[in-house]
């Protein structure tokens, strides 16, 4: 097996942790001695044994003169985990093979020199773009401290998100459906408007055998969800945010006894701020988000260039009508060579629908 092979296992390693790690990185290790491989780990859940260190623990000789493969960087900081350098020191481990580079201030590019100091032999960049792609919350959240934000919608072929009538369930079949709780699970939280809330009364869990919840987050500017809503009665059980504008102590004191936490923050344009908001989220560390909103926070989200991913479930049916609603509203853009683009573009088949995800790329554009 040549290096790219070893790295590939430590990828699939690291995959296992997803949804769980937040808002630390996915990792993988492989520990390989003369063509064998004596020990494997991936980094399980936040506050656990880093991949380094649980692919020592399970260790089936001694690590000695071993080469390790690591999908990220180790670290050489104390968090919740003391520095992986020191055991992969101690392990007496001769080469390290990193396919990511940490961008984490505390770390970039210092642990790969502290290891080459002792005497290790360090090689980088294997398989680096399925490293990179793997962490792309990760690093997005570290660099700017805010959250990894990824768009997703339900539409049909003429892009339609509901009927005329505003009927809008369901749109796409059950595979889709299902695998919007997966995107659930391996966001940190999730964020709609209080129009959704007002039409739809969701739930915003995750319904998956062994998933997780995300964390509820509701853009509220006056206060208007319902206390009788799904979300207030499932606040106690279930982290759930309301960000809205000034409020009094009186008026924010009913969704507080439900079990809410009330954000109040600075309006723009009459509405909440949602550069502020993200910034609040990425001080709680949370590092990723879903954008399950309707077309007028799609949009406000987009041109505040807050959006770095898109995936726009289409199913094979068209619903017409003039006034149905579609996915982005708001102002929109005048010309066409100003449209939000694209790009690192992939299309799945799940069921009977498509999804097509791409990274938004935003370049100095008017509208």
């Amino acid at each position: 097996m040549k290096d790219t092979d070893y790295m590939a296992l430590a990828l699939s390693l690291a995959e296992r942790g997803r949804g769980w790690t937040s808002p630390n990185p996915m990792v993988g290790a492989v520990l390989v001695k003369e063509g064998r491989i004596i020990g494997q780990g991936w980094h399980k859940r936040r506050g656990g044994l880093h991949a380094e260190r649980e692919a020592l623990a399970n260790c089936q000789e001694s690590p000695d003169r071993a080469t390790l493969y690591v999908t990220l960087e180790p670290c050489c900081h104390y968090g919740r985990q003391p520095p992986c350098t020191d055991a992969i020191l101690e392990a007496g481990i001769s080469r390290v093979v990193v396919g990511s580079v940490d961008p984490n201030p505390l770390v970039a590019g210092k642990g790969i020199d502290l290891l080459r100091t002792h005497g290790v032999a360090v090689e980088t960049g294997v398989l680096r773009a399925e490293c990179d792609r793997l962490n792309r919350a990760f690093f997005h959240y570290i660099t700017t401290k805010r959250p990894y934000v990824t768009m997703k919608y339900a539409m049909t072929l003429d892009g339609k998100i509901s009927t005329c009538t505003g009927a809008s369930q369901w749109i796409t079949g059950e595979a889709a459906r299902e695998r919007v709780h997966w995107d659930r699970h391996v966001n940190a939280s999730i964020l709609v408007g209080v129009g959704t809330v007002l039409a739809d009364d969701p739930l915003l869990t995750c319904r998956m055998d062994g998933g997780k919840n995300p964390l509820r987050v509701v853009c509220d500017t006056r206060l208007r969800t319902p206390l009788d809503s799904k979300l207030l009665r499932t606040a106690h059980e279930v982290p759930t945010i309301l960000a809205t504008g000034p409020v009094t102590p009186e008026k924010a004191a009913p969704y507080e006894a439900a079990g809410c936490q009330v954000w109040p923050l600075p309006l723009r344009e009459g509405h909440v701020d949602l550069a502020a908001l993200m910034d609040q989220l990425g001080t709680a560390e949370i590092d990723s988000l879903l954008l399950e909103g309707g077309g007028t926070l799609n949009w406000s989200m987009l041109e505040a260039g807050l959006v770095q991913r898109i995936q726009a479930y289409i199913a094979p049916k068209l619903f017409g009508g003039e006034g149905a609603k579609s996915p982005v509203g708001g102002a929109g853009v005048a010309l066409p060579d100003r449209a939000f683009r694209l790009e690192d573009t992939t299309v799945t088949r799940i069921g009977e629908d498509f999804l097509i995800e791409g990274d938004v790329q935003y370049v100095h554009r008017d509208r």
